[in-house]
C-alpha cells in the first residue's frame, strides 16, 4: 500500500520534505511568543512549506533547540506522512476499513490475497529497544525543568506557554506496563505551570480521561508519558478517531508498514516511542487539578477557564540533538483542519461500511471540521435521509458533536458549496424537511449552545422527495442529451482554437 519508505523518526520525514522542497530553514530570529504563530498562520494559508526555525527565542533568550512548525500544513504532506500520495488516501481508507471488519475468507486463493492484511496485523506488534534514541539525554529529579523546552505562546492573553503537539500515553491500572495493546495515546494540550508541572487538558470522553477515572477509583496516581516529535505515522495515529479498543501506538505500525519501536520509560511503568525527540514522564494524582486557559482554540475563540488534572513530571529525556515540534490552533485554516480534510477521506470507507447508502461525505474545514456534515446518498425510499442523519450522530464520538447535517442526492457534489446551495434552494422545504433535536451532547467549546456540553442538532433533508414524502409531481432536472454532449465534445478543440485557447465558463 505504501508508496514511500517508512519514516522511522521525525528527522527522516524532515529530510524527505527537504528533498522535495517542502521544508524551509528560517535563520531570522523569531519570538516564540506570538510571532511564530503569526508567521506559521501566513505560511499555512498560502500552502507553504514546513518551517524549521534555527533561531527561535523568547524575548531575546535563545531557544535550546531548533523548532519545527507547519509539518502537516498541506494535505499532500499529511498523505506523505501516511506513506501515500493524496490521491490514494481513499485506498488506504478502504484497506483500514477491511482490517476493522474483514469479510469471511472464501478459499485458499482468497486467503493468499489477504497477505497484506496479515502483514499489517503483524506490524502492530512492538519491537522493544534497549538503548532508545529518545533517552540519549536524561534529566531526573532536581534537573527536571520544562524551561529546557522552547514551548510556544500562541495568542495574546494566554496565561502561559502551551505544549501543542504532545502525544499523551496512558494505560488502565489492571494492565501490565508491557501490554501496549491496551494503551491510549491522545493529543491533549498542556499548559506549563512551572519547572515540573503541567496541566493535561483532556475532555471527559477521551481515552486518557477514562483511564484517569479508573486510577482515581483505585485511589492511586496514574503514570503518564508524553512524547513530543515522533515519526509521522505515530503522530497521525494519535490524531485518528480510532475505536476505543485499538491502541494508537500499535496502530502506527499499520500506517508505517513496520513494527513500532518502543522502550521502557525511566521513571514510570510505561513504554514510550523509542525514536521520539523528547519524552516527559510523570504522575497524575487522583485529585490534583488547576485552572487551565483561556487559550485560543479551533473554534476561533478563546476557551473558558476550567480545571483539569496536573501532571507532576519526574523525568525529561531527549535525543542527543533534539528538535521541538509545535503548532498553533485557531480558526481554520490551521494544521488540525488540514489533517481533518485528509482524515475525512480516510474515514469514508469505514463510514460506508456502516451506512452503505452514503456515496460521499464532507466535513467542511471552515466549520471547524466536524460541526457540519454534508452527505450524499443513493436514495431509494421515503425517510431515508432522516435515517442516515440519526445513524451518523450515533456512529462515532466525533459525530455526536456534529450539530448540522445536510443530506442530498448523489447527483450533488457535497464538496461544492454552490451545489449544496442549489439543493437547499430547490429540494428543501423548511416546514417539512428539518429535523431538530435538543439536549444532546455537544462540544463544550461551542459557545452557541445554551449550556456547556449540551445543545441542539439540526438535520436538513435536501434530497428529492419520493413516495409519501410529497403529494406533488417532482420537477425534472435539466440535462443535455448524451448525443449532443458527444457531438460538442468533438467540436470542442476547434471551438477552443477559435476563441483563442481560453475555455468559456460553463455552469
Amino acid at each position: 500500500m505504501r508508496e514511500l519508505p517508512a519514516f522511522q523518526d521525525l528527522r527522516a520525514f524532515l529530510r524527505f520534505l527537504r528533498g522535495r522542497g517542502e521544508s524551509a530553514r528560517i535563520a531570522s530570529p523569531v519570538n516564540l511568543v506570538h510571532e511564530m504563530t503569526e508567521l506559521h498562520r501566513r505560511v499555512l494559508a498560502q500552502g507553504g512549506p514546513a518551517l524549521e526555525f534555527a533561531a527561535a527565542h523568547v524575548d531575546g533568550a535563545p531557544a535550546s533547540m531548533p523548532v519545527v512548525t507547519n509539518l502537516f500544513g498541506t494535505e499532500e504532506r499529511v498523505a506523505a506522512g501516511l506513506g501515500l500520495s493524496r490521491g490514494r488516501i481513499g485506498e488506504l481508507g478502504a484497506f483500514l476499513a477491511d482490517l476493522r471488519a474483514p469479510a469471511p475468507i472464501d478459499g485458499m486463493r482468497d486467503a493468499v490475497s489477504r497477505w497484506p492484511q496479515l502483514r499489517a496485523a503483524l506490524a502492530t506488534r512492538p519491537s522493544l529497544v534497549a538503548a532508545p534514541r529518545c533517552q540519549a539525554r536524561r534529566f531526573l529529579g532536581a534537573d527536571v525543568d520544562l524551561a529546557r523546552l522552547p514551548v510556544q505562546t500562541c495568542w495574546p492573553g494566554e496565561p502561559a506557554p502551551l505544549i501543542t503537539w504532545p502525544l499523551v500515553i496512558t494505560r488502565p491500572p489492571e494492565v501490565a506496563p508491557d501490554a501496549s495493546a491496551h494503551y491510549n495515546t491522545g493529543i491533549y494540550r498542556m499548559q506549563v505551570l512551572g519547572r515540573d508541572r503541567a496541566i493535561l487538558r483532556w475532555l471527559a470522553h477521551r481515552g486518557g480521561a477514562k483511564h484517569h477515572r479508573v486510577w482515581q477509583a483505585h485511589g492511586e496516581p496514574m503514570p503518564v508519558a508524553v512524547a513530543i516529535g515522533t515519526d509521522p505515522a505515530t503522530l497521525l495515529a494519535a490524531a485518528l478517531p480510532l475505536p476505543e479498543t485499538v491502541s494508537e501506538l500499535r496502530f502506527s505500525g499499520v500506517l508505517r508498514g513496520e513494527r513500532p519501536r518502543l522502550a521502557p520509560a525511566l521513571s514510570v511503568p510505561l513504554l514510550v516511542p523509542a525514536d521520539a525527540e523528547i519524552v516527559l514522564e510523570g504522575w497524575v494524582a487522583p485529585a490534583e487539578t488547576a485552572p487551565e486557559g483561556p487559550y485560543g482554540d479551533h473554534t476561533g475563540y478563546y476557551n473558558s477557564v476550567e480545571s483539569f488534572p496536573v501532571l507532576r513530571i519526574s523525568a525529561i529525556t531527549m535525543a542527543a540533538e533534539p528538535v521541538y515540534l509545535t503548532t498553533f490552533t485557531g480558526r481554520p485554516p490551521d494544521e488540525p483542519s488540514v489533517i481533518g480534510a485528509v482524515f475525512n477521506d480516510l474515514a469514508l470507507p469505514t463510514i460506508r461500511q456502516q451506512i452503505p447508502e452514503i456515496r460521499d461525505l464532507w466535513l467542511p474545514p471552515e466549520a471547524c471540521s466536524y460541526r457540519m456534515a454534508f452527505v450524499a446518498i443513493d436514495k431509494r425510499y421515503p425517510g431515508q435521509a432522516r435515517r442516515v442523519m440519526t445513524a451518523l450522530w450515533g456512529l462515532l464520538p466525533q459525530f455526536s458533536y456534529t450539530k448540522l447535517i445536510i443530506v442530498v442526492d448523489d447527483d450533488i457534489d457535497v464538496r461544492d458549496w454552490r451545489d449544496i446551495a442549489w439543493a437547499l434552494a430547490t429540494r428543501m422545504d423548511p416546514a417539512r424537511d428539518l429535523m431538530s433535536l435538543d439536549h444532546t451532547p455537544i462540544d463544550y467549546l461551542d459557545f452557541a449552545s445554551p449550556e456547556p456540553g449540551l445543545g441542539g442538532k439540526l438535520g436538513i433533508d435536501a434530497t428529492t422527495k419520493i413516495g409519501a414524502e410529497t403529494t406533488r409531481e417532482w420537477g425534472r432536472v435539466l440535462a443535455m442529451s448524451d448525443a449532443v454532449t458527444r457531438r460538442v465534445d468533438t467540436l470542442w478543440p476547434a471551438i477552443l482554437r477559435e476563441i483563442g485557447g481560453r475555455a468559456p465558463e460553463v455552469s
